[in-house]
Parts: structure tokens; C-alpha cells; sequence
């Protein structure tokens, strides 16, 4: 079972350009920032939003094609979905609400019913399907939802931010229950979410889209260890820059340079950790490759490390324990100096 799909749609002066192709066996999380396209991508799939141009095809078998003026509807398509919100119908019970997907395939009331109650079991909410859906809990919801989705054995499975509804705690706990469901699904799995932890947690491979167009795609340590983006960058906790590099020597788009062993030649990005930029006072003695001067525009405490964020040229994040921050007297506003040695600064093509 294989999902390929060449999605061009518009929504309203937006437009999305994807090129997709899934396995089942994976479950592959889409990430980006707001207005990237996500939820549009998903409901392009579900046939909530028709294409201008490309094909979906699952398994061989095209869903959508303009070109070719195909276009299953979207009741037809074996494709379960689970949306942010859960939208469960509030005047059915829990039971109707997981049965709706099989009286809407032409299943009799009683064994979609049935079917519903051992669906409702495999969730862990035996008891619950005579209950309706405002009695729920955001938990309790969120399985409903699931096994809504996972009732009618569709061959998609897709998730638009299903935990996004939760609480902290309970999010932990559902994320456990969510990664045990699918992976006792057979079909292909994808995932929409802005929690880095819970795609690192969920996903075989990462998807990454910007402005409606994949930025990125790889497993999890592919694209946190080379990220391609000021968004994906952010998400890992890391200083990006992108510049060309000369003989060692990278001169960076935004203004400033940075010394990097074995940097090469031509277009590169280069990855800076805020643990190994150092501060000081005063200009640093020793052998650091690169030494420039900045400001201290922002701190930020997070656990045991202090967040410093820098103005310079380059402009970069630190990232240091309280005890150096009371040590430097260091505050918003003051000069320091900022020192990286060439060793920790990771180059590769951009």
C-alpha cells in the first residue's frame, strides 16, 4: 500500500505545490509553521479541497487526477481522518458517532453498532458508547475520534494535530496510546503536528513544509542534525546560517563571517550549538577562530541553561548556565564578546 500524490491546489491567495509518496509501514509527520499549508494538504487528500493540478493515487488506484477529470468524492475515498477538533457529531452517542463511517458504507445498524463497541474497546473506553460526545473528557474524545477514523479499515489513515486539544499530561499519556494504534495499522499513516517532540516521537520521517512547497524530508536525525530552515533550526534549538564558503572561510548572507574546518568551497549552511559559543568581558585570549562583538538583546531561562540572545554580525544564540550569566554581571543591553571555535561550527551543502 503506497500513497503518491502531486498536490496543487489554491486556497485563496495560497497556493500549495506538494509532492508526497508514503509506505505503509511508515508514519510520517508533516511539520511547518502556521500557514504552511498543513491542514490544506490534508484535506487536498480527503478530497476536502479539489485540486487545480497533479494526481492522488493510493495503492495504484487514482483518487483525483484534473488532468484526466477524475475525482472520487470524499465519501468514497478509503481514507479515515482525525481532525484537530475531533468533530464528532454531538446529537449521536459515542457508539453512533464510531459507527457513522459504516451505516455511511451501507453497513445495517446492528453490526455497525457491534462493530463500533469492539472498536470503542480496543481504545480503552468499553463502557463509554452510550455517552455523548460533551460528556467526554479532551482525552476521552481524542480515542472516539480514533476509533471513528480506524472503524471502516480505510486504507489513509490521516492525523490533523490530534493531540493539539490536550492538556500537558494527558498528552503524554495519548501520544503512547496514539503510537501503539498505528502501529498496529496497516495502512499508510500520516501525521500533522507543530510539537517537534511529539513528530520525534510518532515519525520514521519528517516532513517539512514552508509556504505551501516541501522544504525538507528525511528521518528524524536527518533533518535535526541538517536542517534547511530558520523554522526547522528553531525546533532543534540551534544556530542556522547559510553563506559561501572559501577556503575555510563562510560569508554568511546576513552580514559577518564564520571560520569553519574543512568548510570547502560554494553554497553551504553552517550550524552553530548555543552550548559551545562562549562570552566573555573582554576580548578572549587562545586560539578561537572566530571573535566578534555583540549585545545582549534577550535572556531567557529555560531549566538549568540561560538562553542568551546576541546582536552582531553575526547576530547568534548562546547558551550558558546562571552561573556564568551572575559571573559576567551579565544583563540585557551589555556588550560581550562572542567566541566559537572553528571545530564546533558543522558545515554542509546548502
Amino acid at each position: 500500500m503506497t500513497l503518491d500524490a502531486q498536490i496543487q491546489a489554491t486556497v485563496g491567495a495560497f497556493d500549495l505545490d506538494v509532492e508526497l509518496s508514503v509506505a505503509a509501514g511508515d508514519v510520517v509527520a508533516v511539520l511547518g509553521p502556521n500557514g504552511a499549508g498543513k491542514t490544506s494538504l490534508m484535506r487536498a487528500l480527503a478530497g476536502l479541497l479539489p485540486l487545480a493540478g497533479g494526481r492522488v493515487a493510493l495503492d495504484g488506484n487514482v483518487l483525483e487526477e484534473p488532468a484526466a477529470g477524475v475525482r472520487v468524492p470524499t465519501e468514497r475515498r478509503p481514507i479515515g481522518m482525525v481532525f484537530q477538533d475531533y468533530l464528532l457529531f454531538p446529537h449521536l452517542s459515542v457508539a453512533e458517532n464510531v459507527a457513522f463511517g459504516l451505516r455511511a458504507r451501507g453497513m445495517a445498524p446492528a453490526p455497525a453498532l457491534a462493530e463500533a463497541g469492539r472498536w470503542l474497546a480496543r481504545v480503552g473506553l468499553p463502557v463509554e458508547g452510550d455517552r455523548k460526545p460533551a460528556s467526554l473528557s479532551g482525552g476521552q474524545a481524542q480515542r472516539v475520534a480514533l476509533a471513528r477514523a480506524l472503524a471502516s479499515h480505510p486504507a489513509l489513515l490521516l492525523l490533523d494535530e490530534p493531540m493539539a486539544a490536550l492538556d500537558a499530561s494527558t498528552r503524554v499519556e495519548l501520544r503512547r496510546d496514539l503510537r501503539r494504534h498505528l502501529e498496529s495499522f496497516r495502512g499508510v499513516r500520516l501525521l500533522v503536528t507543530h510539537d517537534p517532540v511529539e513528530a520525534m516521537a510518532m515519525a520514521d520521517r519528517l516532513v517539512v513544509l514552508e509556504h505551501g512547497r516541501v522544504l525538507q524530508s528525511g528521518s528524524p536525525s536527518e533533518v535535526t542534525q541538517h536542517p534547511r530552515s530558520r523554522y526547522v533550526a528553531d525546533l532543534v534549538g540551534v544556530n542556522l546560517f547559510r553563506g559561501r564558503a572559501s577556503h575555510d572561510v563562510i560569508t554568511l548572507a546576513g552580514g559577518g563571517t564564520l571560520t569553519a574546518a574543512g568548510a570547502g568551497n560554494g553554497d553551504v549552511f553552517a550550524v552553530v550549538h548555543p552550548r559551545t559559543v562562549a562570552l566573555f568581558r573582554s576580548r578572549p585570549d587562545g586560539t578561537p577562530r572566530n571573535v566578534w562583538e555583540g549585545r545582549a538583546v534577550d535572556l531567557d531561562l529555560q531549566a538549568d541553561r540561560v538562553r542568551v540572545h546576541l546582536a552582531g554580525s553575526p547576530s547568534i544564540v548562546a547558551e550558558v548556565t546562571p552561573a556564568a550569566v551572575r559571573e559576567l554581571g551579565l544583563d540585557r543591553g551589555d556588550q560581550v564578546w562572542i567566541a566559537v571555535k572553528a571545530t564546533e561550527v558543522n558545515v554542509y551543502p546548502a
